[in-house]
Protein backbone atom coordinates (compact mmCIF):
# COMPACT_ATOMS: atom_id res chain seq x y z
CA UNK A 1 0.00 0.00 0.00
CA UNK A 2 2.79 2.87 0.73
CA UNK A 3 4.59 1.89 -2.68
CA UNK A 4 1.56 2.49 -4.20
CA UNK A 5 0.63 5.80 -2.45
CA UNK A 6 4.34 6.52 -3.28
CA UNK A 7 3.95 5.84 -7.15
CA UNK A 8 1.41 8.78 -7.86
CA UNK A 9 2.95 11.20 -6.25
CA UNK A 10 5.15 12.66 -9.26
CA UNK A 11 8.98 12.46 -8.57
CA UNK A 12 9.76 15.34 -10.99
CA UNK A 13 10.48 18.84 -9.74
CA UNK A 14 7.86 20.52 -11.43
CA UNK A 15 5.14 17.37 -10.76
CA UNK A 16 5.67 18.06 -7.07
CA UNK A 17 4.87 21.62 -7.27
CA UNK A 18 2.29 21.41 -9.32
CA UNK A 19 0.78 18.92 -7.40
CA UNK A 20 1.48 21.24 -4.22
CA UNK A 21 -0.17 24.03 -5.26
CA UNK A 22 -3.40 22.10 -6.73
CA UNK A 23 -3.55 20.73 -3.17
CA UNK A 24 -3.38 24.48 -1.17
CA UNK A 25 -5.80 26.18 -4.63
CA UNK A 26 -8.64 22.83 -3.90
CA UNK A 27 -8.23 23.28 -0.31
CA UNK A 28 -8.43 27.20 -0.07
CA UNK A 29 -11.56 27.30 -2.51
CA UNK A 30 -13.48 24.94 -0.32
CA UNK A 31 -12.87 26.64 2.97
CA UNK A 32 -13.90 29.71 1.01
CA UNK A 33 -16.91 27.84 -0.18
CA UNK A 34 -17.67 26.82 3.48
CA UNK A 35 -17.43 30.22 4.78
CA UNK A 36 -19.20 32.25 2.28
CA UNK A 37 -21.90 29.55 1.77
CA UNK A 38 -23.44 29.93 4.74
CA UNK A 39 -22.99 34.08 4.45
CA UNK A 40 -24.83 34.02 1.47
CA UNK A 41 -27.74 32.13 2.79
CA UNK A 42 -28.21 34.55 5.68
CA UNK A 43 -27.88 37.53 3.33
CA UNK A 44 -30.87 35.76 1.27
CA UNK A 45 -32.95 35.00 4.44
CA UNK A 46 -32.68 38.65 5.42
CA UNK A 47 -33.17 40.54 1.97
CA UNK A 48 -36.60 38.17 1.94
CA UNK A 49 -37.48 38.86 5.41
CA UNK A 50 -36.64 42.90 4.81
CA UNK A 51 -38.83 42.47 0.90
CA UNK A 52 -42.06 41.04 3.27
CA UNK A 53 -42.21 43.32 5.87
CA UNK A 54 -41.82 46.85 3.95
CA UNK A 55 -44.91 45.39 1.34
CA UNK A 56 -46.58 43.93 4.52
CA UNK A 57 -46.22 48.17 6.22
CA UNK A 58 -46.95 49.34 2.98
CA UNK A 59 -50.07 47.10 2.26
CA UNK A 60 -51.26 48.63 5.99
CA UNK A 61 -50.92 51.84 4.95
CA UNK A 62 -52.97 51.38 1.93
CA UNK A 63 -55.44 49.06 3.46
CA UNK A 64 -56.62 51.92 6.62
CA UNK A 65 -57.00 54.61 4.02
CA UNK A 66 -58.66 52.50 1.27
CA UNK A 67 -62.90 51.28 1.70
CA UNK A 68 -63.11 47.64 2.57
CA UNK A 69 -64.96 47.17 -0.17
CA UNK A 70 -61.54 47.61 -2.07
CA UNK A 71 -60.01 44.72 0.06
CA UNK A 72 -59.96 42.16 -2.40
CA UNK A 73 -58.44 43.81 -4.84
CA UNK A 74 -55.86 45.15 -3.17
CA UNK A 75 -55.03 41.64 -1.67
CA UNK A 76 -55.13 40.14 -4.88
CA UNK A 77 -52.83 42.71 -6.75
CA UNK A 78 -50.48 42.73 -3.95
CA UNK A 79 -50.22 38.83 -3.72
CA UNK A 80 -47.93 36.22 -5.40
CA UNK A 81 -47.39 32.44 -5.36
CA UNK A 82 -45.45 32.73 -2.43
CA UNK A 83 -46.63 35.62 -0.90
CA UNK A 84 -49.87 36.31 -0.17
CA UNK A 85 -51.96 38.67 2.34
CA UNK A 86 -55.88 38.40 3.81
CA UNK A 87 -58.05 40.46 5.95
CA UNK A 88 -59.77 38.31 8.64
CA UNK A 89 -62.02 39.67 11.79
CA UNK A 90 -59.57 37.13 13.93
CA UNK A 91 -55.61 37.20 13.79
CA UNK A 92 -53.78 33.79 12.24
CA UNK A 93 -51.19 33.37 14.86
CA UNK A 94 -52.32 33.41 18.55
CA UNK A 95 -48.76 35.18 19.66
CA UNK A 96 -45.68 36.15 18.38
CA UNK A 97 -42.78 33.70 18.40
CA UNK A 98 -40.10 34.20 20.98
CA UNK A 99 -37.37 33.84 19.51
CA UNK A 100 -34.57 36.42 18.88
CA UNK A 101 -34.96 36.80 15.19
CA UNK A 102 -38.95 36.50 15.65
CA UNK A 103 -38.36 39.41 17.89
CA UNK A 104 -36.23 41.48 15.93
CA UNK A 105 -38.67 41.15 13.28
CA UNK A 106 -41.53 42.63 15.10
CA UNK A 107 -39.34 45.50 16.44
CA UNK A 108 -38.38 46.01 12.45
CA UNK A 109 -42.07 46.09 11.67
CA UNK A 110 -43.28 48.58 14.65
CA UNK A 111 -40.26 50.82 13.27
CA UNK A 112 -41.88 50.75 9.31
CA UNK A 113 -45.40 51.42 11.07
CA UNK A 114 -44.28 53.82 13.02
CA UNK A 115 -46.75 52.80 16.19
CA UNK A 116 -46.33 50.17 18.82
CA UNK A 117 -49.19 47.81 17.27
CA UNK A 118 -49.67 44.10 18.37
CA UNK A 119 -47.62 42.27 15.76
CA UNK A 120 -47.52 39.09 15.83
CA UNK A 121 -44.39 37.25 13.64
CA UNK A 122 -43.56 33.52 13.54
CA UNK A 123 -41.20 31.31 11.20
CA UNK A 124 -41.85 28.05 11.06
CA UNK A 125 -41.26 25.27 8.48
CA UNK A 126 -44.47 25.67 6.67
CA UNK A 127 -47.68 28.42 6.46
CA UNK A 128 -50.71 28.18 8.57
CA UNK A 129 -53.51 26.57 6.51
CA UNK A 130 -55.75 29.56 8.16
CA UNK A 131 -54.02 31.58 6.02
CA UNK A 132 -55.00 30.67 1.96
CA UNK A 133 -54.10 31.87 -1.12
CA UNK A 134 -56.68 34.34 -2.44
CA UNK A 135 -55.85 32.33 -6.08
CA UNK A 136 -56.46 28.71 -4.35
CA UNK A 137 -58.93 27.69 -6.21
CA UNK A 138 -57.36 28.83 -9.96
CA UNK A 139 -53.93 27.37 -8.49
CA UNK A 140 -54.89 24.07 -7.21
CA UNK A 141 -53.59 22.90 -10.04
CA UNK A 142 -50.25 24.74 -9.99
CA UNK A 143 -49.67 24.40 -5.68
CA UNK A 144 -49.90 20.34 -6.24
CA UNK A 145 -46.68 21.20 -9.10
CA UNK A 146 -45.53 23.15 -6.55
CA UNK A 147 -45.48 20.69 -3.68
CA UNK A 148 -44.45 18.42 -5.75
CA UNK A 149 -40.87 20.32 -6.75
CA UNK A 150 -40.90 21.12 -3.19
CA UNK A 151 -40.51 17.52 -2.89
CA UNK A 152 -38.27 17.24 -5.19
CA UNK A 153 -36.18 20.39 -3.56
CA UNK A 154 -36.16 18.30 0.02
CA UNK A 155 -34.30 15.36 -1.68
CA UNK A 156 -32.01 17.62 -3.42
CA UNK A 157 -31.40 19.50 0.41
CA UNK A 158 -32.88 22.76 -1.10
CA UNK A 159 -33.85 24.97 2.22
CA UNK A 160 -37.55 26.29 2.24
CA UNK A 161 -38.56 29.01 4.94
CA UNK A 162 -42.14 30.04 5.93
CA UNK A 163 -43.08 33.05 7.31
CA UNK A 164 -46.62 33.93 8.84
CA UNK A 165 -47.35 37.46 10.39
CA UNK A 166 -50.87 39.10 11.73
CA UNK A 167 -50.92 42.72 11.92
CA UNK A 168 -53.87 45.01 13.69
CA UNK A 169 -56.23 47.40 11.29
CA UNK A 170 -57.14 50.63 12.55
CA UNK A 171 -60.54 48.74 11.76
CA UNK A 172 -60.43 46.31 14.28
CA UNK A 173 -59.58 43.68 11.22
CA UNK A 174 -56.55 41.43 11.30
CA UNK A 175 -53.80 41.46 8.39
CA UNK A 176 -52.72 37.94 7.96
CA UNK A 177 -49.50 37.25 6.08
CA UNK A 178 -47.97 34.76 4.77
CA UNK A 179 -44.77 33.55 2.77
CA UNK A 180 -43.05 30.85 1.34
CA UNK A 181 -39.70 31.42 -0.07
CA UNK A 182 -36.69 28.20 -1.03
CA UNK A 183 -33.00 29.23 -0.96
CA UNK A 184 -31.74 28.26 -3.99
CA UNK A 185 -29.48 24.90 -4.68
CA UNK A 186 -26.01 25.28 -4.14
CA UNK A 187 -24.01 24.58 -7.09
CA UNK A 188 -20.48 23.70 -7.28
CA UNK A 189 -20.40 24.03 -10.96
CA UNK A 190 -19.17 27.82 -10.59
CA UNK A 191 -16.41 26.48 -8.29
CA UNK A 192 -15.69 24.03 -10.27
CA UNK A 193 -14.92 26.41 -13.29
CA UNK A 194 -13.33 28.63 -11.43
CA UNK A 195 -11.14 25.70 -10.15
CA UNK A 196 -10.39 24.25 -13.36
CA UNK A 197 -9.31 27.97 -14.92
CA UNK A 198 -6.89 28.36 -11.95
CA UNK A 199 -5.72 24.66 -12.00
CA UNK A 200 -4.75 25.27 -15.92
CA UNK A 201 -2.92 28.78 -15.60
CA UNK A 202 -1.36 27.03 -12.92
CA UNK A 203 -0.07 24.03 -14.62
CA UNK A 204 0.76 26.46 -17.04
CA UNK A 205 3.32 29.03 -15.34
CA UNK A 206 4.34 26.45 -13.56
CA UNK A 207 5.54 24.47 -16.53
CA UNK A 208 6.84 27.03 -18.25
CA UNK A 209 8.77 28.38 -15.14
CA UNK A 210 10.57 25.01 -14.54
CA UNK A 211 11.20 23.73 -18.00
CA UNK A 212 13.42 27.03 -18.27
CA UNK A 213 14.81 26.70 -14.57
CA UNK A 214 15.81 23.08 -15.43
CA UNK A 215 16.85 23.06 -18.55
CA UNK A 216 20.69 24.00 -17.17
CA UNK A 217 20.32 21.37 -14.97
CA UNK A 218 19.68 19.18 -17.71
CA UNK A 219 22.15 20.03 -19.54
CA UNK A 220 24.75 19.85 -16.92
CA UNK A 221 23.50 16.34 -15.66
CA UNK A 222 24.22 14.65 -19.56
CA UNK A 223 27.84 17.08 -19.10
CA UNK A 224 28.74 15.31 -16.21
CA UNK A 225 27.45 12.14 -17.55
CA UNK A 226 29.72 12.54 -20.72
CA UNK A 227 32.55 13.72 -18.55
CA UNK A 228 32.43 10.68 -16.48
CA UNK A 229 32.53 8.67 -19.60
CA UNK A 230 36.31 10.00 -20.64
CA UNK A 231 34.49 12.24 -23.18
CA UNK A 232 35.83 15.83 -24.14
CA UNK A 233 32.95 18.38 -23.05
CA UNK A 234 32.53 22.28 -23.89
CA UNK A 235 32.34 24.69 -21.38
CA UNK A 236 28.53 25.01 -20.39
CA UNK A 237 26.80 28.25 -20.66
CA UNK A 238 25.83 29.97 -16.95
CA UNK A 239 22.85 30.87 -17.35
CA UNK A 240 19.38 30.31 -14.77
CA UNK A 241 19.32 31.78 -11.43
CA UNK A 242 22.05 32.57 -9.61
CA UNK A 243 22.76 28.89 -8.05
CA UNK A 244 22.27 27.18 -10.56
CA UNK A 245 24.86 29.72 -12.29
CA UNK A 246 27.09 29.54 -9.31
CA UNK A 247 26.96 25.17 -9.83
CA UNK A 248 27.92 25.16 -13.80
CA UNK A 249 30.51 27.55 -13.42
CA UNK A 250 31.77 25.15 -10.54
CA UNK A 251 31.33 22.21 -13.09
CA UNK A 252 33.37 23.73 -16.03
CA UNK A 253 36.39 24.98 -13.24
CA UNK A 254 36.25 20.98 -12.31
CA UNK A 255 36.26 19.67 -15.76
CA UNK A 256 39.09 21.89 -16.86
CA UNK A 257 41.52 21.14 -13.67
CA UNK A 258 40.35 17.43 -13.78
CA UNK A 259 40.51 17.31 -17.56
CA UNK A 260 44.23 19.17 -17.56
CA UNK A 261 45.45 16.89 -14.42
CA UNK A 262 44.93 13.20 -16.51
CA UNK A 263 46.31 14.84 -19.79
CA UNK A 264 49.69 16.16 -17.36
CA UNK A 265 49.61 12.40 -16.21
CA UNK A 266 49.60 10.68 -19.16
CA UNK A 267 51.80 12.88 -21.19
CA UNK A 268 54.05 12.44 -18.40
CA UNK A 269 53.70 9.21 -18.28
CA UNK A 270 54.46 8.54 -22.33
CA UNK A 271 56.84 10.90 -22.31
CA UNK A 272 59.08 8.23 -19.13
CA UNK A 273 57.99 5.31 -21.45
CA UNK A 274 59.36 6.90 -24.65
CA UNK A 275 62.18 8.31 -22.92
CA UNK A 276 63.50 4.83 -21.32
CA UNK A 277 63.40 3.41 -25.20
CA UNK A 278 66.64 5.05 -25.87
CA UNK A 279 68.88 3.57 -22.72
CA UNK A 280 66.88 0.12 -23.20
CA UNK A 281 67.83 -0.13 -26.73
CA UNK A 282 72.07 1.15 -25.98
CA UNK A 283 71.94 -1.53 -22.85
CA UNK A 284 71.04 -4.26 -25.49
CA UNK A 285 73.60 -3.55 -28.03
CA UNK A 286 76.11 -3.58 -25.00
CA UNK A 287 75.20 -6.81 -23.45
CA UNK A 288 75.50 -8.32 -26.87
CA UNK A 289 79.44 -8.37 -26.49
CA UNK A 290 79.30 -10.01 -23.06
CA UNK A 291 81.57 -13.23 -23.54
CA UNK A 292 79.10 -14.84 -21.03
CA UNK A 293 76.87 -16.77 -22.69
CA UNK A 294 74.69 -17.55 -19.91
CA UNK A 295 74.53 -13.92 -18.45
CA UNK A 296 74.39 -12.25 -22.13
CA UNK A 297 71.41 -14.41 -22.63
CA UNK A 298 69.63 -13.94 -19.36
CA UNK A 299 70.68 -9.90 -19.91
CA UNK A 300 68.88 -9.91 -23.28
CA UNK A 301 65.72 -11.25 -21.99
CA UNK A 302 65.88 -9.03 -19.38
CA UNK A 303 65.73 -6.29 -21.19
CA UNK A 304 63.69 -7.35 -24.00
CA UNK A 305 60.66 -8.23 -20.91
CA UNK A 306 61.69 -4.25 -19.96
CA UNK A 307 61.64 -3.32 -23.84
CA UNK A 308 57.70 -5.08 -23.99
CA UNK A 309 56.75 -3.09 -20.45
CA UNK A 310 57.55 0.52 -21.82
CA UNK A 311 55.46 -0.80 -25.68
CA UNK A 312 52.60 -1.47 -23.25
CA UNK A 313 52.87 1.85 -21.12
CA UNK A 314 53.22 3.56 -24.33
CA UNK A 315 49.85 1.97 -25.99
CA UNK A 316 48.20 2.67 -22.59
CA UNK A 317 49.09 6.33 -22.74
CA UNK A 318 48.18 6.76 -26.68
CA UNK A 319 44.51 4.80 -25.44
CA UNK A 320 44.19 7.55 -22.43
CA UNK A 321 45.04 9.97 -24.86
CA UNK A 322 43.34 9.32 -27.85
CA UNK A 323 39.23 10.57 -28.15
CA UNK A 324 37.55 7.82 -30.68
CA UNK A 325 34.07 9.16 -31.83
CA UNK A 326 31.35 7.02 -30.63
CA UNK A 327 28.45 5.76 -32.67
CA UNK A 328 25.82 3.57 -32.56
CA UNK A 329 26.83 -0.08 -33.52
CA UNK A 330 24.64 -3.77 -33.36
CA UNK A 331 26.65 -5.28 -30.03
CA UNK A 332 25.34 -8.15 -31.20
CA UNK A 333 26.64 -8.44 -34.44
CA UNK A 334 29.66 -6.43 -33.57
CA UNK A 335 30.53 -9.42 -30.54
CA UNK A 336 29.93 -12.10 -33.32
CA UNK A 337 32.46 -10.30 -35.81
CA UNK A 338 34.85 -10.35 -33.06
CA UNK A 339 34.26 -13.98 -32.28
CA UNK A 340 34.26 -15.12 -35.82
CA UNK A 341 37.93 -13.80 -36.51
CA UNK A 342 38.87 -15.87 -33.78
CA UNK A 343 36.95 -19.41 -35.27
CA UNK A 344 38.67 -18.36 -38.39
CA UNK A 345 42.16 -19.06 -37.07
CA UNK A 346 41.09 -21.83 -35.61
CA UNK A 347 41.04 -20.63 -32.00
CA UNK A 348 38.16 -22.09 -29.68
CA UNK A 349 35.66 -19.01 -29.63
CA UNK A 350 32.03 -19.60 -28.85
CA UNK A 351 28.91 -16.55 -29.31
CA UNK A 352 25.12 -16.84 -29.83
CA UNK A 353 23.71 -14.08 -31.00
CA UNK A 354 20.54 -12.77 -29.33
CA UNK A 355 17.42 -13.16 -31.13
CA UNK A 356 16.58 -9.44 -30.78
CA UNK A 357 19.33 -6.62 -32.35
CA UNK A 358 20.48 -4.62 -29.12
CA UNK A 359 21.77 -1.07 -30.90
CA UNK A 360 23.58 1.07 -28.35
CA UNK A 361 26.20 3.47 -28.86
CA UNK A 362 29.78 2.33 -28.18
CA UNK A 363 33.35 3.61 -29.12
CA UNK A 364 33.72 -0.01 -31.59
CA UNK A 365 37.58 0.01 -31.42
CA UNK A 366 38.34 0.84 -27.76
CA UNK A 367 35.97 -1.60 -26.88
CA UNK A 368 36.97 -3.99 -29.27
CA UNK A 369 40.54 -3.65 -27.85
CA UNK A 370 39.07 -4.37 -24.57
CA UNK A 371 36.83 -7.61 -25.39
CA UNK A 372 39.82 -8.73 -27.26
CA UNK A 373 42.33 -8.92 -24.07
CA UNK A 374 39.67 -10.96 -22.16
CA UNK A 375 39.09 -13.81 -24.99
CA UNK A 376 43.02 -13.62 -25.33
CA UNK A 377 42.84 -13.89 -21.67
CA UNK A 378 40.65 -17.36 -21.61
CA UNK A 379 42.01 -18.64 -24.52
CA UNK A 380 45.51 -18.40 -22.82
CA UNK A 381 44.55 -20.13 -19.37
CA UNK A 382 41.50 -21.90 -19.83
CA UNK A 383 41.91 -23.13 -23.59
CA UNK A 384 38.30 -21.19 -24.80
CA UNK A 385 36.31 -18.35 -24.70
CA UNK A 386 31.99 -18.95 -24.37
CA UNK A 387 31.01 -15.28 -24.84
CA UNK A 388 27.14 -14.02 -24.43
CA UNK A 389 25.28 -11.26 -24.34
CA UNK A 390 22.56 -10.31 -22.18
CA UNK A 391 19.67 -7.40 -22.61
CA UNK A 392 18.44 -6.01 -18.82
CA UNK A 393 16.49 -2.96 -18.25
CA UNK A 394 19.05 -0.84 -17.14
CA UNK A 395 22.32 -2.61 -19.10
CA UNK A 396 23.28 -4.33 -21.17
CA UNK A 397 25.85 -7.58 -20.24
CA UNK A 398 28.38 -8.76 -21.84
CA UNK A 399 30.45 -11.91 -20.45
CA UNK A 400 33.57 -13.98 -21.13
CA UNK A 401 33.88 -17.55 -19.25
CA UNK A 402 36.90 -19.99 -19.69
CA UNK A 403 37.28 -23.21 -18.06
CA UNK A 404 40.89 -22.53 -16.37
CA UNK A 405 42.18 -22.47 -13.20
CA UNK A 406 40.56 -19.46 -11.89
CA UNK A 407 42.20 -16.57 -9.75
CA UNK A 408 42.11 -17.02 -5.67
CA UNK A 409 39.50 -14.99 -4.52
CA UNK A 410 41.43 -12.37 -2.43
CA UNK A 411 43.17 -11.89 -5.53
CA UNK A 412 40.36 -11.20 -8.31
CA UNK A 413 40.93 -7.00 -7.24
CA UNK A 414 44.41 -6.80 -7.54
CA UNK A 415 44.80 -8.09 -11.05
CA UNK A 416 43.45 -4.99 -11.95
CA UNK A 417 46.36 -2.96 -11.02
CA UNK A 418 49.58 -2.44 -13.94
CA UNK A 419 52.07 -4.96 -13.97
CA UNK A 420 50.76 -7.32 -11.69
CA UNK A 421 50.72 -11.30 -12.72
CA UNK A 422 49.22 -13.96 -10.66
CA UNK A 423 51.36 -16.65 -12.56
CA UNK A 424 51.03 -19.16 -9.56
CA UNK A 425 47.20 -19.78 -10.25
CA UNK A 426 46.88 -19.20 -14.05
CA UNK A 427 49.89 -20.55 -16.46
CA UNK A 428 53.65 -20.30 -16.04
CA UNK A 429 53.89 -18.86 -19.39
CA UNK A 430 51.57 -15.79 -19.47
CA UNK A 431 53.11 -14.18 -22.57
CA UNK A 432 52.10 -10.75 -20.93
CA UNK A 433 53.30 -8.40 -18.56
CA UNK A 434 50.19 -7.32 -16.48
CA UNK A 435 48.59 -4.51 -18.59
CA UNK A 436 45.56 -6.41 -20.78
CA UNK A 437 43.40 -6.47 -17.53
CA UNK A 438 44.53 -2.33 -16.89
CA UNK A 439 43.33 -1.12 -20.68
CA UNK A 440 40.38 -3.94 -20.76
CA UNK A 441 38.74 -1.54 -17.61
CA UNK A 442 39.93 1.85 -18.76
CA UNK A 443 38.28 1.41 -21.66
CA UNK A 444 34.95 -0.17 -20.47
CA UNK A 445 34.91 2.64 -17.66
CA UNK A 446 35.35 5.50 -20.77
CA UNK A 447 31.76 3.54 -21.83
CA UNK A 448 30.19 4.34 -18.40
CA UNK A 449 30.42 1.03 -17.45
CA UNK A 450 32.11 -1.73 -14.82
CA UNK A 451 34.39 -4.87 -15.52
CA UNK A 452 34.08 -7.49 -12.90
CA UNK A 453 35.87 -10.52 -12.80
CA UNK A 454 34.65 -14.26 -10.71
CA UNK A 455 35.30 -17.60 -10.52
CA UNK A 456 32.66 -19.75 -11.79
CA UNK A 457 31.09 -22.75 -9.90
CA UNK A 458 32.07 -25.25 -12.16
CA UNK A 459 35.27 -24.24 -12.88
CA UNK A 460 36.97 -21.27 -14.72
CA UNK A 461 36.31 -17.36 -14.57
CA UNK A 462 33.82 -14.97 -15.59
CA UNK A 463 34.65 -11.98 -17.25
CA UNK A 464 31.44 -9.45 -16.93
CA UNK A 465 31.14 -6.48 -18.85
CA UNK A 466 28.10 -4.41 -17.94
CA UNK A 467 27.54 -1.13 -19.77
CA UNK A 468 24.56 1.24 -19.77
CA UNK A 469 21.80 1.23 -22.18
CA UNK A 470 23.43 4.11 -23.86
CA UNK A 471 26.89 3.69 -23.25
CA UNK A 472 28.47 6.76 -24.90
CA UNK A 473 26.74 9.10 -26.73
Amino acid sequence: MTNWRLSLWPRSLAGQLIALLLIALVVAQCFTLWIFAGERRVALVEMARSTFLARGASLVRVLEEAPQSQYPEILKAVSSHFLWFQVNSKPALAASGTRPAERRLVEMFREELGDDRDIRIDVMAKPPSSIRHPRATERRAQRRDTEARERRDRRRRTGIIALAMSVPLKDGQWLNAATRFRLPRHTYLPMLVSIGLMAGAIVLIIAVTIRRLTRPLRELAAAADKLGRGEDVDPLPETGPAEVRGTIQAFNVMQDRLTRFVRDRTRMLGAISHDLRTPITSLRIRAEFIEDDENREKMIETLDEMQHMVEATLALARDQSSREAAAKTDLGEFVDAIADDYRSTGRPVTFERPAARIVTTIRPISLKRALRNLIDNAIRYGGSADLSLEERPDSLVLSVRDSGPGIPPERLKDVFDPFVRIEESRSEETGGIGLGLSIARSIVHAHGGTLTLGNRQEGGLLARISLPRCAAS
